[in-house]
């Protein structure tokens, strides 16, 4: 079975930067479908300000065609073993919104136990490149949203120079993220998230995009000195 992970992992700041402009993740690892390494970034932070690129943060998004290959890969590859010493969550696909190169839909979907299970959304686009105010004039409302709300345990965006981004968020029930995707949580100004996407609908900031959705099958490791992201209700 098609597994997905996503892993977090702090660097030296100039071993990460120099890894933005290598190759770190070899396409011929055996068992690998896809992967994006990326900049971490804190959501809703200023555009202007360090939080905003994090540059020894890094994020990876990865698909593997089951979870024997991901083992190995984090006990043989020499990124791999350094992968291993961060955080990372193990998911199984549950559904899609949209397409993004490189990703295969798995045939098999998984489902949640029910609608107060733990959930994990990963969001991935590249951008055109003069949408970018427009976008980030909608974008860092919904990223506070997300940031803000009671029922996230861990959210964060990530970017992939010069025009792919990505937001990534852990919600305690599938229900608290559906609420806040159609505006209905009880936070300030709800309908933050419904207004950008009727504006994105109005007019696409994107080449493609995708909304994954997952259910966390188990983590892994700590992430600032925290663990237990998945909290099973």
């Amino acid at each position: 079975m098609n597994i997905f992970s996503y892993h977090l992992v702090e660097l030296p700041f100039f071993v990460a930067a120099k890894r933005i402009f290598s190759n770190s993740i070899s396409k011929n690892t055996k068992g690998l479908i896809y992967s994006e390494y990326m900049t971490a970034m804190t959501l809703g932070s200023p555009i202007f300000s360090p939080s905003r690129v994090l540059i020894g943060q890094v994020a990876v998004f990865m698909q593997w065609e089951n979870e024997t290959v991901l083992e190995n890969y984090l006990k043989q590859d020499r990124f791999g073993r350094i992968l291993a010493k961060g955080w990372h969550v193990r998911m199984s696909f549950i559904r899609e919104w949209g397409r993004f190169s490189g990703i295969k839909i798995p045939d098999y979907k998984d489902k949640l136990d029910s609608p107060n299970s733990p959930v994990v959304a990963v969001t991935i686009a590249r951008m055109k490149p003069f949408a970018v105010p427009r976008f980030i004039h909608w974008g860092r409302p919904v990223e506070k949203l997300v940031r803000d709300h009671p029922g996230t345990t861990l959210s964060l965006a990530s970017v992939k120079f010069p025009n792919t981004v990505s937001t990534f968020s852990i919600w305690k029930t599938e229900k608290e993220m559906t609420d806040m995707v159609h505006g209905h949580s009880a936070v300030e100004k709800p309908k933050r998230h419904s207004a950008a996407m009727k504006e994105r609908d109005r007019k696409n900031f994107h080449f493609e995009f995708a909304t994954l959705r997952f259910k966390p099958m188990s983590e892994f490791g700590k992430w600032k000195g925290q663990s237990n992201f998945i909290r099973n209700t």
